[in-house]
């Protein structure tokens, strides 16, 4: 008896998105040890990178992160850089490698993949403690110091800024610079806040590619309640249920892409293996977002829980 099998005249039978296969998800999972086995649709120049501790997956991120800074300031290239709030503990450790190498980031323009959002697209003040937009100073550009990020290079996903992001983007690459994605997969497989419901809308997922942002993102309740777990403590009433988002025909032009899956919890607890496994594994489908990260060349780090084992598959 599983989900499947008891689904039908349930709360749940038109909870998840169309286009969604339940049972073919739940085969992707693996076990320990497989989640670096190559997939045939997988990037040559893609790699899952196995992490032991939360420690180590923090600091793998944070280097990789400043390395993609360090290299494109040594080659005098400009950098475009796409970032999450979340995973964050990654940051501390770009500050402390660029700090040590005395990189600054003149050359780097930043561009934060969503933000909290009514349905108008409004978001919440940048000295909200709750908004993305100071999370990120506070993490990252404050602690840089005399090496951060200029002010008019970094770039947050206001109902006014979002939209000039695609400009902005194209200008960069036509001078030469090089796009770099950091992300993080979504319980719901989403990449930034782009949610999978989105998928049902197109009729190909190469008209879907072509979408560049969303203001007034719905999220799927299942999105919400990842991030009042992840960053409200349980409140799910902080949460918004609406976010602007960046699209697929953002993130999919990433030259490189740098991925972190840590949804580990306590006591063998996690919410994030279903979705890790479904991304490498699934194959890639704009009903499933996450499954096209692996399509990119660049590595996701993951902590080592997510793998499983995990429990009974799918019959």
């Amino acid at each position: 008896m599983n989900l499947m099998d008891t689904m039908k005249g349930s709360y749940l039978e038109s909870f998840f998105p169309q286009g969604w296969d339940l049972c073919r998800m739940d085969k992707c999972v693996g076990e320990p040890g497989e989640a670096d086995a190559r997939q045939s649709f997988w990037h040559p120049d893609f790699a899952p990178v196995r992490c032991e501790s939360l420690s180590d997956f923090d600091t793998y991120m944070g280097h990789e992160i400043a390395l993609q800074i360090k290299k494109t300031k040594d080659e005098g290239r400009e950098l475009a850089i796409i970032l999450p709030v979340g995973p964050m503990g990654m940051y501390r450790w770009v500050v402390y490698f660029l700090t040590a190498w005395g990189v600054d980031c003149g050359h780097v323009t930043t561009f934060n993949m969503d933000e909290w959002a009514d349905g108008e697209g409004n978001t919440l003040p940048p000295d909200n403690t709750g908004a993305f937009q100071y999370a990120m100073e506070q993490a990252l550009f404050h602690p840089l110091g005399q090496l951060t990020v200029p002010p008019a290079q970094r770039n947050f996903a206001t109902r006014e800024n979002l939209p000039t992001y695609p400009g902005k983007i194209a200008a960069l690459k036509a001078r030469g610079a090089r796009l770099v994605l950091v992300y993080g997969v979504g319980r719901m497989c989403h990449i930034a806040f782009w949610e999978p419901m989105v998928g049902a809308e197109f009729d190909s997922d190469e008209e879907w590619a072509k979408q560049n942002y969303r203001l007034g993102m719905k999220l799927h309740p299942l999105t919400i309640e990842q991030n009042a777990i992840t960053s409200f403590k349980s409140r799910t009433t902080l949460v918004p249920a609406r976010a602007n988002t960046i699209g697929p025909g953002l993130f999919l032009q990433a030259d490189y892409a740098i991925g972190g899956c840590d949804g580990i919890l306590s006591r063998g607890m996690q919410w994030q293996g279903l979705s890790f496994w479904t991304t490498l594994r699934y194959g890639p489908t704009r009903f499933i977002p996450s499954t096209y990260m692996p399509t990119l060349p660049g590595r996701l780090f993951f902590h080592r829980e997510l793998e499983g084992p995990l429990t009974a598959e799918c019959n």
